[in-house]
């Protein structure tokens, strides 16, 4: 990657900020306006077999969604390509398939989705997105809404005894839950890890920490973040607890203590990767590889360190029952 393409995160003297600009479009089992969200935005149609999410192990917010298309057993109806774990400014590649190119899509490179639609798409080229394999078009990448509709939109082909992601009489007890959850601790590892002054980073830590004790006390008593049954809020917090030891806690600067001294959390973060759909779409090498080679000026050796120990993750929970 020569350094003209190398990105950049860290912006002296600030702290931290989302561009949190996604196409807004959304895929809906008919035209009508969607129940949650946005007034008015471009719709298409449910049709099993014509889109393709385009999802990096490597990526968090890309990760929840390969996690949600499994646990709903939509694997038949939408496909899954995967780029690998690095990219540089123009895009993630496709570098893990046969000759670098998706053998669905057959492009190199996820921006070549964006540009047919958008010649000149001004944000940055971000996973997941779903293309339309008929034209290539990208049709979103706004990664809450791209869960949010695999649960609500495609309910007609989930597989027998898929869970209820999104509960009706916790809907919302769940929305505040997760809204802390994205803001304190999926974004504040982040804010530590890219914060451009030692004020920012102070502020980041502190927030991120007092989130991961309220969610400690909070799990001490219940198996799952909403009660008995898995629902979109533990994916969410799942991608976060799946990469902080291995990236967070030395890369992002996390270090208060490791997720393995959290006894709840840590236990809890096993049950959920020993669950079907979790630790299956977890690559702790294709992670590491991510963190440690994309985020130059933060790591700028390039090393990629070879623990922590994956097989602690194994380990008996003992919060089944």
């Amino acid at each position: 990657m020569t350094e003209d393409l190398k990105p950049t995160y860290v912006e002296k003297g600030r702290e931290f900020d989302r561009d949190m600009r996604y196409i807004p479009d959304r895929i809906t089992k008919d035209a009508r306006l969607p129940h949650r969200g946005p007034a008015t935005v471009p719709l298409w149609p449910v049709e099993p077999s014509r889109y393709r999410l385009v999802a990096a192990r490597a990526c968090p917010w890309a990760n929840r969604s390969i996690i949600v298309r499994q646990l709903l057993g939509l694997e038949d109806v939408i496909s899954l390509g995967t780029p690998g774990p690095t990219h540089d400014k123009r895009s993630w590649t496709f570098d893990l398939d046969p000759g670098g190119r998706d053998r669905v899509l057959g492009i190199e490179r996820i921006q070549e989705a964006y540009l047919k639609r958008y010649p000149d798409y001004p944000r940055g080229i971000t996973v997941p997105a779903i293309v339309d394999v008929p034209t290539g078009l990208v049709v979103t990448n706004d990664f809450p809404w791209i869960t949010h509709d695999l649960f609500f939109e495609w309910q007609d082909f989930h597989a027998d005894g898929a869970p209820d992601l999104w509960p009706d009489a916790l809907r919302e007890e769940m929305d505040t839950v997760m809204e802390r959850i994205f803001n304190e601790v999926n974004n504040g590892v982040y804010r530590c890890g890219f914060a451009g002054s030692q004020e920012a980073y102070d502020a980041a830590f502190t927030r991120l920490f007092a989130a991961l004790d309220w969610l400690e006390s909070r799990l001490a008593d219940r198996r799952y973040l909403m009660g008995d049954t898995i629902t979109e809020a533990d994916v969410r917090l799942y991608t976060t607890l799946a990469r902080f030891d291995a990236v967070y806690h030395g890369h992002f600067k996390c270090n208060r203590n490791k997720l393995t001294e959290m006894p709840v959390l840590w236990a809890y973060a096993r049950d959920l990767y020993q669950t079907p759909g979790f630790g299956d779409n977890t690559d702790f090498d294709q992670i590491k590889a991510h963190y440690y080679v994309v985020h130059h000026d933060i790591n700028p050796s390039g090393i990629i360190p070879q623990g922590p120990d994956e097989s602690v993750w194994l380990e008996p929970h003992g919060r089944a029952g």
